[in-house]
């Protein structure tokens, strides 16, 4: 049957729809990134008014909340003034104070998104979502499905759709009671003609497919995530959104059909009036501009705290002759404070950040791993392969989680014997966690013993379009830019750490979102490896050489592991060090060990159930037992209370106090007077910092649509997402455990180079400069000489001065860690 539309243009309605859909990867590729990412093209605050108004989002924190900051102190009167008279005038600033702090507002929203559809209950009496929704989330889940189903989807090799039309040939059972559906399902209809039959009027038929798609988002989105990157599931399975909606289409017609027969009028038919447009302007209310300055004030009252802290700190820079050793670390926030607790514990040492891939852009196959992973940033499409050989530990495997017990047969007899043994295991571990075949241990992504496929030679060349290794040529280039990139061309000590992060929890479905980001959701043990090998390899260094970097034949790179949520580290490839380097680095070890207990301890005080005034040593057993329980739901807090993003040298942020908020990228500008490092470095910088700030950002102020809600009753479906109950739709964003202490702000990204350079660095790439003058991402430039700040804003850098004149300073900040569980303002550590 061939349209004759000329309204509706299904490939351009698709296309759009995929680009306003969630776009969250199944569980293993949990990768953060802006939630509200359809909307990135708008200024940040137009972009909130759009998304709540088309699909009822909520966008910030409450009226009442914002009140009620002003009263706590969390929200400065001194910055909630500046704010007002900034935006609306200081002839204003009485008018807009009332306004802020006590005019009723009506703050009900209601989307236009779903406004077609209900109709269906208004003039035909039927929730079309209760009769479509169970068929179509099982069978969507059935067909994804990476595991868990006993019994496979019968058929799968065809595609999604053509695998339902070919089990509706092949059976007696079928989807549809109504011939007429049979009928349509065969003739491989179109999309178009189904809307004709559900909702006639042609102006309608996008606004429909908006409306059906979005009242189960989180299907739909990764539908069209898998249907876009179908290697994204290690089984990988043939589906689009155009199947999905042609599928419900059709069961929706079946739903009519059932209950009216063949004779029902279509939706658009009954309508004495359209709904509003979905794509209409959405105008700006006097309550819009209340949210808005609130916002600022929120942010500013936290920002001008940390750019006064920055300023009042002791300008010193530490020069010593000899360091004991230094340590490369990814930029994570998480790792700012292990940085701060190993500098305090050899105070001899040198820390760097980095990200966490060192700049070494592979897909990585373990020994006796089936499929390839990607260990590199998630838009990166590498071209090397880096295997694992030699290994000897396999992971073991546990009865208890046998498909078998499931069955009738096998099942009668295990459930006697293994069911009560495993009901003993289960209690005992209540009081003794340890860990099990169950738990996802991030040591265990690379056997520390084994070797990798690291030198490219005749040996190794390619397999499946991907070169094996690296050359000596190629080798040179990472290492010369990761050096470059964090300022160390010269100096160095006799060991240099690369030390990548990952995490380790038991019965947590977002695993994936607590490792290394940089790795694509998995621990950068691998990376951090590699680049320890290619920094010590001879010929890597004589070329080196000639690139300004000079590295003391006496200097060994040492790749490492930090488990986040344990907080141990193991070392990878010791055998390498001469004598005199393995005794130094048996005494760095203690150094390291004493950073990770004071680490733990700092953690602590955010944890339920753990005295925060015990010893560091006595806390981090604590720690690591709680980081293989069973029962518990906050492994970590991971990226929780992120609000900084500080690229400079060390000095800038030594001994000052950040509580753990601020992700920090090494940078010194003297190595890079036109910025041309600074371009590379700050490329990542929104997608990746950014991205991360605005998943907690809007999974803490709408948990329900835009978060994940409380794990404690999801469900994993089919290993790749997780729903509440058993036909609920799927979660995207992150589970109320994780973003229970986020203070919903955006990212603060704060530079340590001239204003005009970083202007020049931000301006050089269009999808980097949109996160900067869209304002998802604030932006501070600190002049190096003379240390005045610069506020980006509307395209060009202002002058700021902190209103906050004097930060507080400690000589000790843990009798302050032990008393708090909230966010703690910024100190100045002697």
């Amino acid at each position: 049957m061939e349209s004759n539309t000329t309204l509706f243009n299904e490939h351009d309605v698709l296309h759009k729809l995929k680009h306003y859909l969630p776009a969250q990867a199944p569980l293993k590729d949990f990768i953060h990134h802006n939630t509200l990412h359809a909307f990135q093209n708008l200024k940040f605050y137009k972009a909130l008014r759009e998304a709540s108004g088309m699909f009822g989002y909520k966008v910030s924190l409450s009226l009442n909340e914002f009140r009620s900051f002003i009263e706590s102190g969390r929200i400065r009167e001194d910055i909630l003034e500046k704010v007002i008279s900034d935006k609306m005038g200081t002839e204003h600033l009485s008018e807009w104070q009332v306004k802020l702090t006590s005019k009723k507002y009506d703050m009900s929203c209601t989307p236009r998104v779903g406004m077609l559809r209900r109709n269906w209950k208004k003039h035909f009496g039927l929730d079309l979502d209760v009769l479509t929704h169970p068929i179509l989330f099982r069978t969507i889940c059935s067909y994804l499905d990476q595991g868990i189903s006993i019994w496979n989807f019968p058929v799968q090799d065809k595609g999604f759709l053509n695998s339902i039309r070919e089990m509706e040939k092949q059976t007696y059972s079928s989807f549809f009671t109504s011939k007429r559906v049979k009928n349509l399902l065969s003739s491989r209809v179109k999309i178009v003609e189904l809307l004709r039959i559900v909702v006639g009027d042609e102006s309608l038929y996008e606004q429909y497919l908006y409306d059906q798609q979005f009242a189960h988002q989180g299907w739909s989105g990764m539908v069209s995530v898998v249907e876009d990157s179908k290697e994204t599931l290690l089984d990988e399975k043939r589906i689009s959104l155009k199947d999905v909606i042609i599928f419900e289409l059709l069961l929706e017609i079946d739903a009519l059909d059932s209950r009216f027969g063949e004779i029902w009028s279509p939706l658009g038919l009954k309508l004495k009036e359209k709904p509003e447009d979905l794509f209409a302007e959405i105008a700006q209310t006097e309550y819009d501009m209340v949210m808005e300055l609130w916002q600022d004030a929120y942010e500013w009252s936290y920002y001008d705290d940390v750019l006064a802290g920055l300023l009042n700190k002791k300008q010193e820079t530490t020069n010593v002759e000899q360091k004991s050793f230094q340590a490369a670390f990814c930029i994570d926030d998480r790792e700012t404070s292990l940085r701060d607790h190993l500098e305090k514990s050899d105070k001899d040492c040198e820390t760097f950040a980095t990200p966490g891939f060192f700049g070494v852009e592979f897909y990585f196959q373990p020994e006796h791993g089936k499929s390839y992973t990607k260990q590199c940033p998630a838009p990166v499409t590498p071209k090397f392969l880096i295997k694992e050989i030699g290994s000897k530990d396999k992971r073991k495997k546990d009865l208890h989680f046998a498909k078998q017990t499931h069955g009738l047969i096998r099942g009668l007899f295990m459930a006697p014997t293994l069911g009560f043994w495993s009901a003993l295991k289960l209690l005992f571990s209540i009081f003794k966690p340890s860990l099990s075949p169950a738990t996802s241990l991030s040591f265990s992504h690379m056997d520390k013993f084994s070797e990798l496929t690291i030198l490219n030679d005749i040996s190794h060349v390619d397999e499946n379009g991907l070169q094996i290794g690296f050359t000596i040529e190629q080798m040179v280039d990472r290492v010369e830019a990761v050096l470059k990139s964090i300022g160390l061309v010269k100096d160095f000590a006799p060991i240099f750490y690369t030390i990548g992060h990952g995490s380790s929890s038991t019965n947590n479905p977002h695993y994936a979102a607590y490792n290394c980001g940089a790795c694509c959701g998995r621990p950068g043990s691998v990376n951090a490896r590699v680049l320890a090998f290619m920094a010590n390899n001879s010929e890597v260094r004589q070329i080196l050489t000639t690139r300004g970097i000079d590295i003391p034949s006496t200097t060994q790179f040492v790749g490492g592991l930090h488990d986040t949520t344990r907080d141990e580290i193991v070392f990878y490839d010791e055998n390498v060090l001469s004598e005199e380097n393995r005794k130094a680095h048996e005494n760095n070890k203690i150094a390291f060990n004493t950073a990770l207990d004071l680490n733990a301890k700092e953690r602590s005080r955010r944890f339920a159930l753990i005295d925060t005034c015990k010893s560091a040593k006595d806390i981090h057993k604590t720690v690591l037992n709680r980081s293989v329980s069973l029962f518990e739901p906050r492994p970590e807090l991971n990226h929780a209370s992120n609000a900084l993003c500080i690229i400079g040298s060390r000095d800038l942020t030594k001994n000052v106090f950040l509580d753990r908020r601020a992700f920090t990228n090494s940078y010194d500008y003297r190595i890079d007077p036109e910025g041309t490092i600074l371009v590379n470095i700050m490329k990542p910088i929104g997608p990746v910092c950014g991205g991360i700030n605005l998943e907690y950002f809007f999974s803490r102020v709408d948990n329900q649509k835009l978060g994940a809600g409380t794990k404690l009753p999801h469900n994993v479906m089919g290993l790749f997402g997780v729903a509440n109950g058993f036909d609920g739709d799927l979660r995207p964003g992150l589970p109320s455990q994780m973003i229970e202490v986020h203070d919903p702000v955006r990212l603060l990204v704060i530079v340590e180079h001239f204003p005009e350079v970083v202007l020049k660095t931000i301006q050089s790439v269009d999808a980097m400069y949109e996160w900067f003058i869209n304002e998802w991402v604030q932006l501070v430039s600190i002049n190096p000489k003379t240390k005045e700040l610069f506020v980006f804003k509307n395209g060009q850098f202002e002058n700021y001065v902190p209103l906050k004149k004097e930060t507080p300073t400690v000589n000790d900040i843990t009798p302050i860690l032990e008393t708090n569980t909230e966010n703690i303002p910024v100190y100045l550590i002697n």
